[in-house]
């Protein structure tokens, strides 16, 4: 590669300088100059020299027909490239080197208009064409230097050329703008895909080539960490010199980004120049060449998705969204200035009927209701109603035919790029899968749309006909309207206020900006942070590197100087890579970005909300405003954090409490059918009940809507991801619990204390009132109560016992003599499987505190059974569990990566939560009906419960083998706890007694047929077979046929045997 660097010492470059042409080029300029301060003084007869700077292009005949002279020779030089970037980049160049702004300098705009006066088309076409594209590789491949001067300098020229409206035009309204990428194609010019170059401020890798060490010669890092290894925060304690360092290394960031806010600042004219609406008087305003341009250019990386070589770097879209917003934003608040009625840009959104009238084309981005096709025919009634546009029936059977035809020969091939284009969803599964994929938007450009006239409703509706066309054909008309026509808001349904948002282009442009955040934005955002990663790692171990240092004995001089070296390696690397975060935090993280990113997600929680306004309707709506909405909060809560506090937004918890109405209401919205954005939904609300500043935002929204999320969270668990909405209400139970208020797993800081990378949990934040909530709906509910803790139940049951078969595996290849290896993967879906059993034995110990009368109250119909469920699952998870050198314990002492978290403790303190509230802190009755069902168990083993509290340990237990024990867990089971499983214990042991003293032997005529654990209990209703009532009641969960005889069971009755048989 070396040999392509030029210049290099004894090497020449690859092309040789056309020598002939450059004299020709330099001299004929040399001659434009002079003509250019040439004046001539018709009063005295001679000619004068002028500055050239005021150099206007009219009058003085004379000049004009010599310089056309000097063009006809000129011209056809400036065709080549290396001339135009060697000769007429330099001049150009050179005349802004004076300083000033770029509107001191009309000498550009002169020289442009000579250009088109004394050029032939084609001449000043590829001209430009090649000054601009030199421009590009000039900014593009410049070093960054302290002051950005290159990249400003090459910045300046680029505004002073799009000045020149002609010219601007011309570049942005290129023929040869790449449609298709093809080696054809490879002669781009200006269009907004290279555009997007001169938006982007590159991050230098060597800081010494940067100079930042000179902008910032003192560096600074965090030196405290709190006990979890994080920063922290309190800088109260910090040092004089620690305070020093930080304050001047604060101030050489703020030097930095100075000096990169006035590059970004002539980026935003650049952007403005672009989106001009006034220039029409040479044709089509440049704002509407520039939206088909940046619509073409979102369709081209949203379905080449999977092609990243046709794809605009996200680095580069980064930097471009923020400028296109800076843009967009002073456009719209000087149009909210002009027009009293228009809204201001803090209030921008996109509405709704934006996603249905077929006047911007979404490509195949996916809608929340499914495929575009699929809701215009089901929901062409509802657009007729509540949005006057008509769709002709015979179109949408055409359309569809034609579709289903075409299909045959070309489905299969479009359909893969259409999956990849949702908006950063994973593929979709085949059977969610049309075979109008593909086309699911070409149905707009055949169906006709119509406008109904409310006036005359009994008259058949006055239609005005409405196709999309293709994105390159559309003009300011289709977009803004005219007399009559709404353009881009045509179908404004009836819940949208009539008012005036702002000029419909720039809603167009606001709409695109979403789509840039959803399509590489987010996951730039979050691949930078790993610079903030790297710089906490260095330092934490410099702190361990400089402790050690403290206490290395002076009798090893050897060890000191390993480590001396460590610690100078990790201060140089710590250095650098704290120049280089300044960087980033000046170019990406800044406040200013924030507020960008802050301002994005309340756009899309208003356009969400007026969406949603539209009932029906909402499912047209992209999925990628609701992914945005999502992902945006994530990214200012841990991307811009801790820089910049979420706390200093403006309208912040209001903001919260938005989006937060917005998940609850939306993750089971039966409006949204895509698998991918309902569990993105419930992964985010999930998230968002983990925090105390969230959850409280949860809290805050209306209580009907708090009652309805309740109830969406309490739908039984079969046939739909149960595993998610369990997560969410054990965290909002953490913290209630019995021993559930750790942020560590207890078992592994007892093993590791010392060790800062164990995984840490959120702190407890639990919700008195969706407690309250979800224990007024399960009380006052019977139906829905006994079908949500069935089929807790049933998934406890499925879950351990899937992870008992899998330790079993995981034993069984532990103890081959030959060396062995557990999948990973199987590890991971092992304890998968014991953490679900965890959360959900939480989710019962959570019920059965809340509404303990479900279980103990046997007026419920259904009270007994689930009582019966819930002891013989109790006591299957105490015995697996409990029983001494058993199979859980052998997997817990191996001590396998991946299976940190599976332990005694969580899952027997869950246990313990509910055996303590159904035999202790019940009403009398209540205690007595529980203890009477957990006996009569056939599993129920009263050394279990002692186990709790390790009393088997003196008898049985070796030297060797230490038991499990609440007792060794006091920093997380409190006094009271403790003393109430004493209690239990006490009390099982006395009632255990008393039911051996007076059971007497039973019958094998007398037991249950079906189980043969329990008495005879029950009589059916007609056939008069027998069984237990336990064994009944479940089988009429599933089945109303006899076990025996196939008969239909009309009733069950109580059952005792007669005193003389």
């Amino acid at each position: 590669m070396q040999l392509f660097t030029y210049p290099v010492e004894g090497y020449l470059p690859l092309q040789d300088p056309p020598t002939a042409d450059l004299i020709k080029a330099h001299r004929l300029l040399g001659y434009m100059k002079t003509v250019l301060s040439t004046c001539i003084d018709t009063q005295e007869e001679k000619l004068t020299e002028k500055d050239i700077g005021c150099w206007q292009l009219k009058g003085e005949p004379t000049v004009l027909v010599t310089l056309a002279h000097i063009f006809n020779y000129f011209a056809p030089l400036m065709c080549k490239v290396y001339l135009v970037e060697d000769v007429l980049m330099s001049f150009l160049l050179g005349i802004l080197e004076g300083g000033g702004s770029v509107d001191e300098h009309p000498l550009i705009q002169q020289l442009l208009d000579l250009f088109w006066l004394l050029m032939e088309d084609f001449e000043v076409n590829e001209c430009l064409k090649q000054l601009m594209m030199s421009l590009l590789r000039a900014y593009r491949f410049s070093p960054i230097i302290p002051d950005l001067g290159f990249q400003i300098h090459y910045l300046r020229l680029t505004t002073a050329i799009l000045r020149h409206e002609k010219s601007r035009k011309y570049l942005l309204n290129n023929v040869l703008y790449p449609f298709h990428s093809s080696a054809s194609d490879i002669h781009i010019t200006f269009d907004v895909l290279r555009s997007v170059v001169f938006f982007y401020i590159k991050t230098p890798l060597r800081v010494k080539e940067a100079g930042l060490e000179e902008l910032i010669p003192t560096t600074w890092w965090p030196t405290r960490f709190d006990k979890e290894g994080k920063d922290e925060k309190d800088l109260r304690h910090e040092t004089a010199d620690e305070r020093m360092r930080r304050r001047a290394y604060e101030r050489g960031c703020q030097r930095l980004k100075k000096r990169i806010e006035v590059v970004e600042e002539l980026q935003v004219q650049i952007l403005r120049l672009m989106l001009n609406n006034k220039d029409k008087g040479t044709g089509e305003a440049s704002r509407y060449i520039f939206l088909n341009k940046f619509r073409k250019f979102l369709q081209e990386n949203a379905s080449n998705r999977g092609n990243p070589t046709v794809l605009c770097p996200p680095e580069y879209m980064v930097c471009f969204m923020h400028r296109l917003i800076t843009a967009v934003r002073s456009y719209w608040d000087e149009g909210k200035r002009k027009s009293t009625g228009a809204i201001s840009s803090e209030e921008a959104y996109v509405p709704p009927q934006l996603f249905y009238n077929g006047k911007v084309d979404y490509f195949d981005l996916q809608r929340l209701g499914g495929l575009l096709s699929h809701l215009k025919k089901t929901l062409k009634d509802d657009l007729a109603t509540k949005a006057n546009i008509i769709i002709d029936p015979a179109e949408i059977q055409a359309t569809s035919m034609d579709d289903l035809d075409e299909d045959e020969e070309s489905g299969a091939a479009q359909r893969p790029s259409g999956a990849a284009a949702m908006g950063g969803a994973l593929a979709r599964p085949s059977w969610l899968s049309s075979p109008t994929l593909g086309r699911a938007n070409r149905f707009l450009s055949t169906a006709a749309v119509s406008l109904m006239t409310p006036r005359r409703p009994l008259a058949p509706p006055e239609k005005v006909k409405v196709r999309s066309l293709p994105v390159e054909q559309r003009t300011e008309e289709d977009i803004e309207g005219s007399h009559g026509n709404d353009g881009l808001l045509l179908g404004r349904p009836l819940e949208e206020p009539d008012q005036p948002i702002t000029e419909k282009s720039l809603l167009e442009i606001l709409d695109g900006i979403v789509m840039m955040y959803n399509l590489s934005v987010h996951q730039q955002l979050g691949k930078m942070v790993v610079v903030s990663d790297d710089v906490h790692e260095y330092a934490v171990a410099l702190k361990d590197t400089e402790e050690k240092i403290a206490r290395c004995p002076g009798r090893r001089p050897d060890i000191l100087e390993e480590l001396q070296k460590s610690q100078k390696v990790f201060a140089e690397k710590l250095n650098h890579l704290s120049r280089r975060l300044a960087w980033i935090n000046a170019t990406i993280y800044s406040k200013e970005k924030m507020l960008d990113v802050y301002w994005l997600l309340r756009v899309c929680i208003r356009t969400i909300e007026h969406a949603d306004n539209t009932g029906s309707l909402f499912a047209f709506t992209p999925e990628f405003y609701l992914n945005v909405a999502m992902n945006s909060y994530s990214a200012l809560k841990n991307y811009f954090s801790p820089s910049n506090s979420m706390d200093e937004l403006p309208g912040y918890e209001d903001t919260l409490t938005q989006l937060a109405a917005i998940l609850a209401k939306h993750f089971a919205d039966p409006r949204i059918v895509g698998t991918d954005i309902k569990d993105s939904l419930m992964q985010a609300l999930a998230s968002y009940v983990c925090y105390p500043q969230s959850l409280r935002a949860v809290e805050r929204i209306p209580e009907e809507q708090r009652v309805a999320m309740m109830r969406n969270l309490l739908a039984p668990y079969e046939q739909r991801p149960w595993a998610q909405t369990n997560w969410i209400l054990v965290r909002l139970w953490r913290g209630c619990g019995f021993g559930y208020r750790y942020t560590r797993l207890p078992h592994l800081l007892k093993t590791k204390p010392e060790d800062a990378n164990l995984p840490s949990l959120q702190k407890p934040c639990p919700s008195i009132l969706l407690q309250r909530h979800m224990a007024e709906l399960l009380s006052q509910d019977k139906d829905m109560a006994a079908s949500f803790l069935n089929s807790v139940l049933n998934q406890l049951n499925w879950a351990f016992s899937e992870f008992i078969g899998m330790i079993q595996e995981i034993q069984q290849a532990a103890e081959r003599p030959e060396r062995n290896f557990v999948d990973t993967r199987q590890l991971k879906v092992c304890a998968t499987c014991f953490d679900l059993s965890v959360s959900l034995l939480r989710v019962l110990e959570m019920t059965v505190t809340l509404v303990p009368e479900i279980f103990l109250d046997w007026n419920r119909p259904s009270a007994e059974l689930l009582l019966r469920r819930l002891a013989q699952l109790l006591n299957q998870v105490l015995n697996r569990v409990t029983a001494e050198r058993n199979l859980f314990d052998r997997v817990v002492n191996l001590r396998l990566p991946g299976l940190e978290s599976v332990d005694h403790y969580p899952i027997l303190v869950a246990v313990t939560g509910i055996l303590v509230r159904i035999l202790v802190d019940s009403e009398r009755q209540g205690i007595a009906r529980a203890a009477s069902v957990l006996l009569s168990d056939p599993c129920f083993q009263l050394h279990s419960i002692q186990h709790l509290l390790g009393e088997t340990e003196a008898s049985t237990a070796g030297a060797d083998h230490k038991h499990f024990s609440l007792h060794a867990y006091t920093d997380y089971i409190s006094t009271e706890e403790e003393q109430k499983v004493e209690q239990m214990l006490a009390f099982l042991t006395e009632e255990s007694k008393q039911a051996a003293a007076t059971t007497a032997p039973t019958s094998e005529d007398d037991l249950c047929p079906i189980c043969y654990a329990h008495s005879i209990s029950a009589i059916f209703k007609p056939c008069s077979h027998k069984s237990c009532k336990a064994c009944i009641n479940q089988h009429l969960m599933n089945n109303k046929d006899c076990f025996f005889c196939k008969a239909t069971i009309t009733g069950v009755e109580d059952y005792s045997k007669p005193a003389g048989s």
